[in-house]
């Protein structure tokens, strides 16, 4: 069986191919804290996979922060996750940049966001 189809199937969770902006912190051996812009090429429940400028080592403990506009809880809205605590399971090093293969600390809930049906009448209405 070749190597990539083995792979997926011992995947919990499908990734969806996405590019999203996020901010990846980590603390070093000596407690100082350092902030990088790097892009998630896909993300799961699970975890992800971020391209980053800086060489992290395998096992580094991660911060994941996903940048979004500030605003306030909306009546029937669950609040969205922002900041994932994460570890690097794997990590490719290559020319100008690496790639870490992330698992979060906990896996995003797959649950939709709760709207009632008054809801989104409402909204439908207002368009």
């Amino acid at each position: 069986m070749p190597r990539s189809v083995s792979k997926k199937e011992k995947r919990k969770w499908t990734r969806l191919q996405l590019a999203i902006p996020v901010f990846v912190r980590i603390r070093d051996g000596s407690g100082k804290d350092s902030l990088e812009f790097a892009t998630a090429i896909n993300i799961s429940p699970g975890g992800a996979l971020v391209v980053v400028r800086r060489s992290l080592p395998k096992s580094a403990l991660v911060s994941l922060e996903i940048p979004s506009a500030p605003i306030g809880p909306a009546n029937g809205l669950k609040t969205s996750s922002r900041v994932m605590q994460a570890k690097a399971v794997w990590v490719t090093h290559l020319d100008d940049y690496h790639l870490l293969g992330l698992k979060f600390a906990r896996p995003l809930s797959t649950d939709a966001a709760s709207l009632s049906r008054r809801h989104l009448r409402k909204a439908g209405s207002a368009v």
